[in-house]
């Protein structure tokens, strides 16, 4: 995996540097933040969920390159933030968690956002700070604390008295820009006032703000430009905490704007050193290329290394690229603890056993309702059994959650190129019951191949159908359902999602272990926007009514089989 090492002059010392690949969290893991604990000697990062469940996911590494969901997410139960179940907006949910480790305790400050509500509206950022002193143990995360600020993208701060301090990215009642102000991480109160710090350099949205001290300044590091294209990095510093603060005569200090990078909209910046004493970046990238159309992974984190002598500015090695060089990395260190997937090795095999639990990387569009999951239940060992929810997918209007939730379980796509298939054992026995495979991104931006009860054409004869469906604001392949087989019903079935290319899926289906027939192709664009990723699972739903027969899913297996890191690339094979 690694170039040999050589020196690089020009730094102001003379480096070792190694090769590396981005991006290091591949798929959904935007608006990183990241630390290095020199007590254990690990990384740790988090990195933002939105409406999904569980949200905040830490992952772990102790070489930089090798990281591991072993950590588990930070929100974990819905009793720390009940809110999240009414959180209304396809861009809702858990914005920008900032991670950090102070006097023995791990940190989460971050954003529940309630998006579809007036950008005016107080009421739209419930700003939140969790915490542990045991980061192995997802359970105990504390419930949310919650303290009032107009604003999101919220991070804290310690001084060298140990003076607690939240900074943020103040949202419309003021002039937008970046805000400090005293607040207990105990109880959520704010101290003092909020006190504008700067507002950036004049780009769209000055948000994601870090606070550094080195050498007797304080560094402020903020995002800029909005989070498309025109995405950077920025910073400034000052002597005294509340400013004045100069801005870098040479910002941007981290952007892809501009270039014919394959990785553009690269921003929403984090910086920590290693055990060495080297300084590195992360951000949020997508693998668009400047045409800014196909990107269904979505904003993923990727990693660089970062000069910052005394006295001066940070600066990055940039632009970002698929291999990059940088610091001597740690050793290759894969020992850690616990059972969780790396995220670069994420294939899956589940055959659901009696007595297993839902991976740690599984996730629900929010809260998952009662029972709707059960593995292994009587009489039907090695299966997930879903229950239908009433609503569908798309839900009520696309963007709300509503009554009884949606029956959902996905996983990441992390792969460029992959295989997703699952076997399904389901007969529907009333009008409209429907069960099968997703491409979702969000209710609004979504295609599903599923087995639905219609009539035949013409009559009132009830029969299963193969039914798809895709949901964008752009262009999409028309819906249609046509009956299945006869030789196929009443016998499980094998449905798959597969990528033709790096720009369409294809949807296909079968009895179990023969031959599947397409049905269906879906182009990447369709779920390539926003702030998310897209996800692969299942689903089971009434399409608006009470439905009542489960789906049994077995044989679940997610292969990736290619990524590709560079326009034009030939996809490699992993």
């Amino acid at each position: 995996m690694f170039l040999p090492l050589f020196l690089f002059a020009g730094l102001g010392a003379t480096q070792f540097l190694t090769a590396f690949y981005n991006p290091i969290l591949p798929g959904f893991h935007p608006d990183p933040s990241c630390i290095f604990v020199p007590e254990d000697e690990n990384f740790y990062c988090a990195s933002s969920s939105f409406n999904v469940f569980p949200g905040i996911p830490i992952h772990a590494s102790q070489d930089l390159t090798t990281w591991r969901l072993v950590v588990g997410n930070v929100l974990n139960r819905p009793s720390q933030l009940p809110s999240l179940a009414i959180s209304n907006g396809s861009t809702s949910g858990i914005w920008a968690p900032a991670l950090r480790y102070h006097n023995g305790t791990f940190y989460v400050v971050t954003t529940l956002v309630h998006d579809k509500k007036a950008p005016e509206d107080p009421n739209r950022w419930d700003n939140i700070i969790f915490e542990t002193k045991d980061i192995w143990n997802h359970s105990t995360w504390s419930d949310a604390v919650h303290f009032d600020f107009e604003g999101y993208d919220t991070s804290p701060y310690w001084d060298e008295e140990g003076t607690e301090y939240i900074v943020g990215s103040h949202a419309y009642r003021v002039e937008p820009g970046i805000h400090l102000a005293k607040v207990d991480l105990k109880t959520g109160e704010v101290k003092t006032n909020w006190t504008n710090l700067w507002n950036g350099t004049g780009g769209l949205a000055p948000e994601g703000p870090h606070i550094f001290k080195k050498d007797g300044y304080h560094y402020l590091m903020i995002a800029e430009g909005g989070t498309g294209l025109g995405h950077m990095e920025t910073i400034a510093r000052s002597k005294d905490l509340f400013g004045p603060y100069d801005p870098n005569p040479t910002n941007p200090i981290l952007t892809n704007a501009n270039t014919s990078s394959y990785f553009q909209t690269v921003g929403h910046a984090d910086l920590f050193q290693d055990g060495r004493g080297n300084w590195w970046g992360v951000a949020l990238a997508t693998r668009s290329g400047p045409e800014y159309i196909t990107y269904p992974m979505g904003r993923e984190t990727v990693l660089t290394n970062v000069t910052w002598e005394n006295g001066s500015w940070p600066t990055f090695n940039d632009p970002i690229l698929g291999a990059m060089r940088g610091w001597q990395l740690p050793r290759i260190i894969q020992n850690l603890p616990g059972d969780g997937p790396y995220v670069t090795e994420g294939d899956d095999n589940l055959q659901f056993a009696p007595g297993s639990k839902m991976p740690p990387h599984f996730v629900h569009w929010r809260f998952p309702i009662g029972d709707s999951y059960t593995i292994s239940p009587e009489g039907h060992s090695n299966t997930l059994r879903l229950k239908p929810s009433r609503l569908n997918l798309t839900g009520i209007d696309g963007n709300a959650g509503g009554p009884g939730g949606q029956t959902f379980v996905g996983r990441r796509q992390v792969d460029t190129l992959f295989t997703y298939h699952v076997d399904i054992d389901y007969t529907p026995k009333t009008l409209e019951e429907e069960a099968g495979v997703t491409l979702f991104l969000t209710q609004n931006h979504h295609a599903r191949l599923g087995i639905a009860l219609l009539p035949l054409s013409n009559t009132t004869t009830l029969v299963p159908h193969f039914r798809f469906h895709a949901i964008s604001y752009i262009s999409v392949p028309p819906s249609f359902s046509i009956p299945v087989p006869p030789a196929w019903t009443n016998k499980p079935l094998t449905l798959q999602i597969r990528t033709v290319n790096t720009t369409h899926y294809s949807f296909s289906a079968g009895p179990v272990g023969k031959p599947l027939q397409i049905f269906a192709y879906a182009p990447g664009d369709i779920v390539s926007w926003g702030f998310t990723g897209t996800l692969v699972g299942v689903y089971a739903t009434g399409n608006g009514r009470n439905g009542t027969e489960a789906a049994y899913v077995s044989n679940w297996d997610y292969v990736g089989w290619g990524q590709v890191r560079e326009n034009g690339a030939v996809p490699v094979v992993v």
